[in-house]
């Protein structure tokens, strides 16, 4: 797949790694207008082709009390609506299959969680609007097993897919990626994205909250790039300290551009 085939994404004839970064969950419509602003114009400048993300419901939980969203159709309803005023492609995660044709109708991109990234029926259902569907690899995946992943929504008869590497289980409570998995993903013939912030999760704690190094997602990051990957994942929000979910991996928004500058620089050095 080209990134020209995702609809409203800008500088795609250029040689830039392209970004999904956004909030983990959308809380409100001030706080995503603001992230997505920021991001937005800092992309501009950067000339970054930008897609919004941010999940209209956090169905994957560790605890009952936890946050799970502001109300469906009103998050849906925010995510279009970045889209419509910064004119930028916006995505958000599915869990189920009549998730699939209600979010179609209001962001560009699907995005399979990588627990569900082997759910036949969730990636048929995905592959059937018509979108583009990304697809993060399974913690408990090999690279190469992303193949059967990748047939079940071109079987379906759409070759608009994305994968993504999001780290790899290392013991109960932590993660590694192996680099050797984005050459890898890429020779399955679809784009590779690195999610920097979840491949530094730290599940299984025992608070009942993930937790996570946000501090190393400017090395991840730069790792990524040097290996040659074609998009970067990086969730960010002005003070993680106080988001409504995954604070403890967010990137701190003010410390975005200067990662993107340097990843720029790394791009151009080896391209």
């Amino acid at each position: 797949m080209e990134l020209k085939h995702i609809p409203k994404l800008k500088f795609t004839d250029g040689q830039s790694f392209f970004l999904i970064a956004g909030p983990c969950a959308i809380e409100g419509e001030d706080m995503a207008f603001e992230i997505a602003g920021r991001v937005n114009a800092i992309c501009e400048r950067l000339e970054i082709p930008y897609i919004f993300k941010g999940s209209y419901r956090k169905a994957n939980r560790s605890r009952i009390d936890s946050f799970t969203g502001i109300g469906d159709e009103k998050a849906l309803g925010i995510l279009k609506a970045v889209g419509e005023k910064f004119q930028i492609p916006v995505t958000t995660d599915i869990h189920s299959e009549p998730e699939a044709a209600l979010a179609a109708q209001y962001v560009d991109v699907l995005q399979i969680p990588a627990f569900l990234c082997r759910q036949t029926s969730l990636l048929v259902a995905a592959a059937e609007t018509g979108k583009v569907v990304n697809i993060k690899k399974g913690q408990f995946l090999s690279p190469d097993a992303m193949q059967f992943a990748a047939d079940k929504v071109r079987g379906a008869g759409n070759e608009r897919v994305l994968l993504t590497e999001r780290g790899t289980t290392f013991g109960y409570q932590d993660l590694i990626v192996d680099f050797r998995g984005i050459p890898t993903m890429q020779s399955l013939g679809a784009p590779v994205v690195l999610d920097c912030t979840h491949s530094l999760q730290q599940p299984n704690q025992t608070s009942g909250a993930t937790g996570g190094r946000p501090a190393m997602i400017s090395t991840i990051a730069k790792a990524g790039i040097a290996a040659g990957v074609d998009g970067l994942f990086i969730e960010t929000h002005p003070t993680p300290s106080t988001a409504k979910s995954d604070g403890a991996n967010m990137l701190p928004l003010d410390q975005l551009e200067p990662l993107l500058e340097r990843l720029v620089n790394i791009r151009k050095a080896i391209i």
